[in-house]
C-alpha cells in the first residue's frame, strides 16, 4: 500500500474545505492575499487550492477582484458564523481605513462582519431611530463606533451583545475600547499655559458636549481652572455639526477674541480648520497653536509636522476581535479596555502671538 503525499495546494484545500464545512465562512471567502498571510504560503498556492475547491463546486468565482462565494453542499449542517454588524459613526464617500481594517480582521477571524448601510449620523444619534434600525437589521452582535451617551445607554440594556468602539461609554455596563486621552490632554493644557496661552479652545462634536461635557472634555475644562483660567462656553464652543457650520463657527470664534491655541477633534475637521484659517492668513504656530486629538498618517509629512495625540489602533481592533470570539463562545464580556496615548508636540505649537 503506497501513501500519497499531498502538495502544498492540496493541503491548503483540505484545510479550507474543513473550515467551510464547519461553518467558518458561509457567505464569501477572504481574498487570496489574506489567506496567504494566514497559511504562510504564497498566493500561487492559495490560488491553486481555491481552483480545486471551485472544481468541487464548493466555491463560485464572482469575477476579477471579487471574493469567491461559498456554496455549501446539500445536506450540510445548518451552521453559520456570528453575524457582526458594525454601526459606523458617519458615512463618507469611501469607508474609513479603520472601519475597513476592523471588518477585514473580523472576517479573517471567521465572522460574517460588515458595515451597516446607515450610520449614527444618518440616524441623528437618536436612540429611537437606532432601535428601529437595529430591529430591522439581522445581526447577532453589534459594534458601535463613537456612540453618544444616549445611544450607548440604549445598547447597554439590550439583550443583544454590543461593544462600544470609542464614544461615551464610561460608567455604562457595556463592553468598550478606546484610547485613553485624558493624561495627554492634561500634558497639552499645561504645556500651552507654560508657553503663555490663555485663550485655549477645544473644538469637538456635539455629542462630546451635550447634555454635558464628556470625560476628556471635562478634564480639559478642569485643567484650565487648575491653571488659573476660568473656563466658559468660549473654551468648548458650540457649532453646527456640518461643513458649513464648522466654517461659520470658526469665523465667529476668530471675530473678536480669537483663540491663541486650539485642540481640534478628528483629522478631517483639523484639516478643514487649518485650511479655513490659512485662507484668512492665520497660520500655525505663528498666529495660533493647533493640535489634533487623533493621529493621521499624513501628519509626519507636513511642514511643520502636525501636533497630535498619538495612539495605536491595532490593540483597539484586537480587543474587538477578542470580544467577538468571547460572544461566539457564549461569554458575557463587558470589559472596558483603554489604550495608552501620548502627545506628539510637533511644529504647530508655539508661544502665543504678541499682538
Amino acid at each position: 500500500m503506497s501513501l500519497k503525499l499531498l502538495s502544498h495546494a492540496e493541503q491548503v484545500a483540505l484545510h479550507l474545505r474543513a473550515e467551510i464545512l464547519q461553518g467558518r465562512w458561509l457567505e464569501t471567502l477572504p481574498g487570496i492575499l489574506t489567506l496567504a498571510r494566514e497559511f504562510g504560503v504564497n498566493h500561487n498556492t492559495i490560488d491553486a487550492a481555491l481552483k480545486q475547491l471551485e472544481a468541487e463546486g464548493l466555491l463560485v468565482t464572482q469575477g476579477r477582484g471579487r471574493k469567491r462565494r461559498v456554496v455549501l453542499p446539500a445536506g450540510s449542517p445548518d451552521v453559520r458564523p456570528l453575524r457582526v454588524r458594525v454601526l459606523p459613526y458617519e458615512r463618507t464617500r469611501g469607508a474609513l481605513p479603520l472601519d475597513v481594517e476592523l471588518v477585514d480582521r473580523l472576517q479573517e477571524a471567521g465572522f460574517a462582519a460588515g458595515l451597516t448601510r446607515r450610520s449614527l449620523h444618518d440616524l441623528d444619534m437618536d436612540p429611537k431611530r437606532v432601535a428601529r434600525f437595529v430591529a430591522s437589521t439581522p445581526g447577532d452582535a453589534w459594534i458601535v463606533m463613537a456612540g453618544s451617551r444616549e445611544v450607548l445607554e440604549w445598547f447597554s440594556v439590550q439583550p443583544i451583545p454590543c461593544i462600544a468602539m470609542f464614544g461615551r461609554f464610561i460608567g455604562l455596563p457595556i463592553a468598550a475600547t478606546s484610547p485613553r486621552k485624558v493624561p495627554s490632554l492634561v500634558v497639552i493644557v499645561r504645556r500651552l499655559v507654560e508657553l503663555g496661552h490663555r485663550r485655549i479652545v477645544m473644538l469637538v462634536r456635539e455629542e462630546r458636549r451635550i447634555p454635558k461635557p464628556a470625560l476628556a472634555e471635562q478634564v480639559f475644562l478642569d485643567e484650565l481652572a487648575a491653571c488659573g483660567i476660568q473656563p466658559s462656553a468660549y473654551n468648548l464652543p458650540a457649532w453646527e455639526d456640518t461643513p458649513d457650520g464648522l466654517h461659520r463657527g470658526l469665523d465667529s470664534l476668530f471675530r473678536h477674541t480669537p483663540p491663541t491655541a486650539m485642540i481640534v477633534c478628528e483629522p478631517k475637521i483639523f484639516s478643514a480648520t487649518q485650511l479655513h484659517l490659512a485662507r484668512r492668513g492665520i497660520t500655525a504656530p505663528e498666529h495660533v497653536s493647533l493640535i489634533c486629538d487623533d493621529p493621521e498618517t499624513t501628519f509626519d509629512w507636513c511642514q511643520p509636522a502636525i501636533s497630535h495625540i498619538r495612539w495605536d489602533p491595532a490593540p483597539v481592533i484586537a480587543r474587538v476581535v477578542r470580544w467577538a470570539r468571547n460572544v461566539a463562545r457564549g461569554k458575557d464580556d463587558r470589559r472596558q479596555t483603554l489604550i495608552k496615548s501620548e502627545w506628539v508636540e510637533g511644529g504647530t505649537v508655539g508661544p502665543p502671538p504678541r499682538n
